[in-house]
């Protein structure tokens, strides 16, 4: 189980994986690769918790090991 990590770095795990971005998109941003968004929480100062990381990881079809190596 992955430990909640800072939106900031979520960003750039993401941007290692070839993603752009964030960019605005009604009431979350999100990151793009392609024709792939992948939607990001909104700031608000606490980290991403390991439950809404577990979706992300799933959505990205990467296990979780390779995510926390990036």
């Amino acid at each position: 189980m992955p430990k909640p990590i800072s939106r900031r770095e979520l960003i750039k795990k993401l941007r290692r994986l070839g993603f752009i971005g964030p960019f605005s998109g009604g009431k979350h941003q999100f990151l793009e690769k392609g024709n792939f968004k992948i939607f990001i929480p909104n700031p608000h100062g606490k980290d991403i918790g390991h439950n809404l990381l577990n979706r992300i990881i799933d959505d990205l079809g990467i296990s979780e090991d390779k995510f926390l190596e990036l």
